[in-house]
This record gives structure tokens, sequence and C-alpha cells, in this order.
């Protein structure tokens, strides 16, 4: 059985958790560590309490997730946050997390695996943001209607379509997760279909302003293709099994 620091040591130098940055309440890299021996890697988006009771039940002591525990920033270990660590250390489960370095991934990044899901190819980094270009594009010629049916069958989940932009594509814009307030500057890149997961109001407002097709496959929809990657590479680095634990949010 490999042990935590090794398999944590590996995310960080594959991820290269070191080299990007990122929001300070992300912590990105080992949050939590077990007794030391994984047997089961466990993949979710956001660690929660229904998150680690699931993990728990299914034997899950490596758990990788997009969205960490310290999101809401420093605060007391009272009420949830005690609850999520009794959990962990009571059941054993090591906790990893990766938020920027995972979305941007050139193989195992949400973007990458969003956008090989959709069959798009030769796609490009764009959108720089904490120094990184944290987006792909790709050229492609698609219907609205075809595209649109692509997304709902890779997020297997609805999309919500504002259709401003030409009826076929020319350049598609990915950045997965909540990144529909970007769109004044996804604009600026000579792209007339932008995919994301959420978006404020006031966005789809700038797409029609803006004349392009703008498409919301939901914040954790869009999130769950990088934590799967991971764990799936990790299992078959590693030898050791893992499973997918689904709480979706509803946004």
């Amino acid at each position: 059985m490999p042990l935590v620091s090794k398999i944590a040591r590996y995310i960080d130098e594959y991820l290269r958790i070191h080299e990007i940055d990122d929001w300070p309440n992300a912590l990105n890299g080992l949050q939590i560590e077990n007794s030391g021996r994984v047997t089961k890697i466990g993949a979710a988006v956001d660690v929660s309490t229904r998150v680690l009771i699931q993990a728990a039940r299914e034997q899950v002591n490596f758990l990788i997730v997009h969205h960490g525990l310290f999101w809401p920033g420093l605060q007391p270990v009272t009420g949830s946050l005690r609850r999520q660590l009794e959990l962990a250390l009571e059941n054993d489960i090591a906790l990893y997390s990766a938020h920027l370095p995972l979305d941007v991934h050139p193989m195992v990044g949400n973007n990458a695996q969003l956008a090989a899901t959709l069959g798009l190819k030769s796609t490009k980094p764009f959108l720089e943001e904490k120094g990184r270009l944290i987006g792909l594009k790709a050229r492609a010629l698609l219907s609205q209607e075809e595209l649109v049916r692509k997304l709902r069958r890779a997020l297997d989940g609805p999309v919500k379509a504002f259709n401003f932009g030409p009826k076929r594509t020319t350049t598609i814009g990915i950045v997965t997760g909540g990144a529909g307030s970007e769109i004044y500057r996804v604009a600026q890149e000579k792209i007339d279909t932008f995919i994301t997961g959420e978006a404020p109001h006031w966005a789809a407002v700038a797409a029609d302003e803006l004349g392009m097709n703008l498409l919301l496959g939901g914040h954790y929809a869009t999130e769950v293709f990088g934590v799967k990657a991971l764990a799936a590479h990790l299992s078959r680095r590693f030898g050791i099994s893992w499973t997918f634990i689904d709480c979706p949010t509803g946004m």
C-alpha cells in the first residue's frame, strides 16, 4: 500500500501545485493527513459533511477535491468545520485539494477534459488570471444546436443557452466553473461561443450586446471532470481503486 506522503508529493509535482498561484483560501495540496496508508481513493468536487460520510461508507482514505475545507477563510473550529474534521480524523481520511492547478492541467484538467469530451481538437490556452492562462479555446465549425446537444451529453444535464452569436460557431472558449463574469475579456479573444458553468445576471445582457453565444452548464457539472481524471490517473499509477462521490449542489 502506498503512503499518503508519496501520493501527495506526486500530485504536487504532477499538477505543479507550488508553481501555480491561486486564491489563498484554496490552500492547494494535502489539507489533512491520515495515519499514512492509502487503500482507496475518492474524488469529489467539494468537501462537505455529506461527502465525508459517503467517503467513510465506501472506505475511502484518500479524498481528492476541487474545493477544499478553507474556502470561507480563517474561522474557529466550531460547527460544520469541527464536524468535518471529526469525520475525516475518526475515519482516517486524508484530504487533498487542487483548484486552479487542476483547472489548467493539460491532461487531467477540467477544461482539457471537457474539451476532449466535446471532441474539440488543437485547443490553445487563453484568458490570463493569476499570471496563468486558465481557459482553452478551439476553432470548431458547429451549429448552435449541435454544440448544445454535445454539451448536454457531456454534462449529463441541462444547459442554459443564450444564443446571441452566430448560428455556426467558429471559435469556442471554455473556462469551467464560475467564469461568466469574464465575458468581456473572453470576447476580446475573438471567441463567438463561451462555455462556462455559471454567470451573473448581467452576463446574459452582455452576451446579447457582444453578439456572443453563452452556454452555462452549471458550476458543479463543469468541474466533475478534473477530480475524476486525476483519481483515475492515480489509480493506474499506484494500483489503487477509486470512486467518484457525487454530491451535486444544483449550481
